[in-house]
């Protein structure tokens, strides 16, 4: 299926007829004409689609698309989640080198960096959005023509080039959950994966996703019709991509290849076949590795402008493209209320996942995910005692790493870290994941609160690569991560030098520290109580007072339990603290259960909104808040 090839009647037929005209837009280059360039993207998706062979996907507009075109065997979406996916893609640049890696974090750009419809827009183009943006980036200004629900190519000046996204929200997380609703696809036909129960809401679930792509698929046959009504089919450079995995728990949200793994489809008319991939081919698949961190510089090189230094994606089409990577990254950071560090890397077949918070469980309670019927019924099985070992595991405590070989085990939940005859794997995409996160200067290390304080007068970008701000404050990145790395490997043996390092001039570094003891239980509460205390009383850091204070509520001695939760307490105030160390500092009162419920009239009256909050991040706060009372009820 997917090797099948279309003649051009059978693209005719299914996606719109293609017809020659003059180039819309003006000569580039030696005289030649330029591309318009139309973007089709849907939201929370995989390669659910007939042309990656999927035989349960009905997908004629998209398959026509791929055979015509080519299709990336690999592609990854970078961050397993909207809004730092779409914060990849407009600035070329992975957001954890630029602190946007949390959801709706909204950090700054350095002057010097531009969002790509910037480079468009100064080299003649007309560049629309319709609609969605979501970046966790603050938005310069004129970054584009027109992102509206009219945003189209058809307002453009007579003979302007353009270049257009048009985004479906057909296929995302909420309209799979939607009830009433009428299965087209036959729920009993679905494949349940090895990680979730084969039970009816599952299936369901699944059942809707892929009535969704269906008519995601409709969408994506009205614009390209649009496109040939226009007469500009064969001047038009036209791309699908789904924007991260699927809406289904344990896909969206999670940087495994189920919730990375995206359909990236490319088709290049034979006017301008000569910027299309070294590879291209109609009807062809490419295994180049592709990612979202590689679509700006990739946009730029098919209009003829060389990508900038800074950007950290590679060009795969155009004049400029570059040598096949062997690698591509992942990374998950805070999603919606719950904090949580992930960064994975895959070389195509395997994929290593290092968990830097290995003391937390996979499915933490993000209230958004669990109005989706699989995830309640899932946890509900699991309370129940009546899943497989397989189906377990999202319901538990994390290992430091984790690999898996995605030709035997597809679903990833074979985990061979500990496999003596993958350990030279395991050794070489560690290495990698950890040279990684130094090239990028990844600032996702940080506490979320002194990304921003750390950066003020400046930028996270610019201060993880050694600047300082007004402050004075740098990044000692070094220090930092080789403390995250002891903290989260859960070695014994590291206790000792973590105890050490509650002592560091820098607060990051005490951060890990403490986060450390806390990741080793009792064991390390006990061995590091000294420390751990005066942290909890003195530090100037909020979150390290609150890692330090959620430690001796969980693990400390009966007798420091008291003094432990007031810190708690006093750091959820929002009036008196910010907004992060408030969420770390609730996430620690929600995970004693009914050992807070002789503060439950005080929680009930913490504030639930920061008006300081990046915009909607405020109701963060609030969803934590209403989790603690629903336990306390």
């Amino acid at each position: 299926m997917m090797n099948e090839r279309l003649d051009r009647r059978g693209f005719i037929k299914a996606a719109g007829a293609v017809s020659v005209c003059a180039a819309a837009g003006r000569s580039w280059g030696t005289a030649r004409p330029r591309p318009n360039i139309l973007w089709l993207t849907s939201e929370d998706n995989g390669p659910h689609l007939g042309c990656y062979g999927d035989a349960f996907a009905e997908t004629p507009n998209i398959d026509a698309l791929a055979r015509m075109g080519m299709i990336y065997k690999r592609a990854w979406s970078n961050a397993p989640v909207c809004a730092p996916a779409r914060t990849t893609i407009i600035t070329g640049v992975f957001p954890p080198s630029t602190g946007s890696e949390h959801m709706r974090s909204q950090t700054t750009m350095p002057p010097f960096m531009k969002m790509y419809p910037q480079f468009l827009r100064e080299a003649g183009y007309y560049c629309t959005n319709n609609s969605k943006e979501d970046y966790n980036l603050a938005k310069p200004a004129g970054v584009w023509d027109d992102s509206s629900a009219k945003g189209h190519w058809r307002n453009r000046k007579a003979g302007q080039a353009f270049f257009a996204v048009f985004n479906f929200t057909t296929t995302h997380e909420s309209q799979i959950r939607t009830r009433p609703h009428k299965w087209v696809h036959d729920p009993a036909k679905v494949r349940v994966p090895a990680y979730h129960p084969d039970v009816p809401e599952v299936r369901q679930d699944w059942a809707q996703y892929y009535d969704k792509i269906t008519q995601m698929d409709g969408q994506v046959g009205t614009v390209l019709a649009e496109l040939k009504a226009d007469g500009l089919a064969e001047d038009t450079i036209v791309f699908y991509y789904g924007d991260h995995g699927s809406g289904m728990p344990r896909s969206k949200r999670w940087p495994y290849d189920s919730g990375l793994w995206v359909p990236v489809v490319a088709y290049f008319p034979e006017k301008f076949r000569h910027l299309a991939p070294p590879e291209y081919e109609a009807g062809g698949v490419s295994d180049r590795l592709v990612s979202f961190v590689d679509l700006a510089p990739t946009l730029l090189s098919v209009i003829g402008v060389r990508p900038p230094q800074w950007m950290q994606g590679k060009a795969f089409a155009g004049p400029y493209v570059t040598d096949k990577p062997k690698y591509l990254y992942g990374f998950r950071g805070r999603m919606d209320e719950r904090y949580d560090l992930v960064r994975s890397v895959t070389d195509g077949r395997y994929v290593y996942l290092r968990q830097y918070m290995p003391h937390k469980i996979y499915g933490q309670h993000v209230g958004y995910m669990f109005q989706t019927p699989t995830t309640r019924k899932w946890r509900e099985l699991y309370d129940a005692g009546k899943l497989n070992a397989a189906q377990r595991i999202f319901w538990e405590r994390k290992p430091p790493e984790e690999l898996y070989d995605l030709e035997s085990d597809p679903d990833e939940v074979h985990n061979l870290a500990g496999s003596p005859e993958h350990r030279e794997v395991l050794e070489r995409m560690r290495a990698e994941q950890r040279r990684w996160v130094r090239e990028i200067r990844d600032v996702g290390f940080l506490p979320e609160d002194e990304i921003h304080s750390r950066s003020v007068g400046s930028t996270p970008y610019e201060v993880g690569h050694g600047g300082t701000t007004d402050e004075g404050q740098g990044y000692p990145m070094e220090r930092i991560m080789e403390t995250a790395e002891a903290a989260s490997m859960l070695r014994p043996e590291a206790t000792g030098k973590l105890i050490e390092a509650m002592g560091d001039e820098d607060s990051a570094v005490r951060y890990w520290a403490a986060m450390g003891l806390l990741m080793r239980d009792k064991a390390g509460v006990t061995a590091g109580r000294e420390a751990i205390g005066k942290a909890m009383r003195t530090d100037v850091s909020g979150s390290v007072r609150a890692i330090c204070a959620t430690a001796v509520t969980q693990y400390g001695p009966d007798e420091d339990f008291d003094e432990a939760l007031e810190t708690l307490m006093q750091l959820a105030t929002l009036e008196n603290n910010t907004h992060f160390v408030a969420m770390l500092a609730l996430t620690g009162i929600n995970e004693l259960g009914e050992r807070a419920r002789p503060m439950k009239e005080r929680i009930a009256a913490l504030p639930a909104k920061s008006q300081a909050a990046p915009p909607r991040a405020g109701e963060y706060v609030g969803r934590l808040l209403a989790t603690i009372m629903d336990d306390l009820k």
